[in-house]
């Protein structure tokens, strides 16, 4: 019998998250998943300034290598780098980009059978699909989507694309309980969108859960698609 192929999962960081920073993240989830799927990481297309760094980086110390430079996908204000999920945005800056960005991500590393974002980046994937389920040709649907502290988009009619009509393809919502960042509530109102979503509550905050009773609900969701 042929060994099973792992599936390849594209995975979509947060805002203010390096490529090398979301690859350490992740770390715990890929060693959960080993043989089961392969996670190649994306960060965004914009460097987000140190004004906007996470809290407690140090002073700037010379040119900082491409793969630790904090990134996001878009920012929520028109004339300041920063974002916030919660309030209603003055602009929706970057995301044509970010949308480029994921587009030649699939085009160029593909094929994937999944998605899988986290916070700034769950909300985008998620957006992405109801483009491709909406006829974006740029974004075929996945076979699956995993969002962990996910929320849904708000702007520019980026929530009510998603809003408008249910998405079909099967999810699985991940968050905790005692995140500040992206309360559960926000997570759930973006589950409620999914037809069948399947939701993992941890009693942690905002970070990706990777803990054996974590692991065995994410292969359990994987292995439905397995071949």
């Amino acid at each position: 019998m042929a060994a099973r192929q792992p599936l390849r999962v594209l995975c979509l960081s947060g805002f203010r998250q390096s490529e090398r920073g979301f690859r350490e993240k992740t770390g715990a989830l890929r060693k959960a998943l080993r043989g089961r799927a392969e996670l190649v990481c994306l960060s965004g297309p914009h460097p987000v300034p140190e004004a906007a760094a996470p809290e407690g980086a140090g002073p700037d110390s010379g040119p900082t290598a491409p793969e630790e430079q904090p990134r996001g996908w878009w920012f929520s204000e028109q004339d300041a780098d920063v974002f916030s999920a919660l309030e209603e945005p003055t602009a929706c800056r970057g995301l044509e980009k970010a949308l480029e960005t994921v587009a030649q991500a699939l085009d160029t590393l593909g094929p994937f059978d999944g998605l899988l974002g986290f916070s700034q980046g769950a909300a985008l994937a998620a957006f992405v699909c109801a483009l491709g389920q909406a006829g974006d040709l740029r974004f075929p649907l996945p076979r699956f989507i995993i969002l962990v502290s996910g929320f849904c988009p708000r702007g520019l009619g980026l929530k009510e694309s998603i809003l408008q009509s249910p998405l079909s393809l099967p999810s699985l919502h991940v968050f905790g309980d005692t995140d500040r960042v992206i309360p559960p509530q926000e997570s759930m109102q973006l589950a409620s969108r999914f037809l069948g979503a399947v939701t993992l509550t941890h009693s942690g905050g905002h970070f990706i859960p990777a803990a054996s009773i974590q692991r065995q609900a994410y292969l359990k969701f994987l292995d439905q698609f397995a071949e």
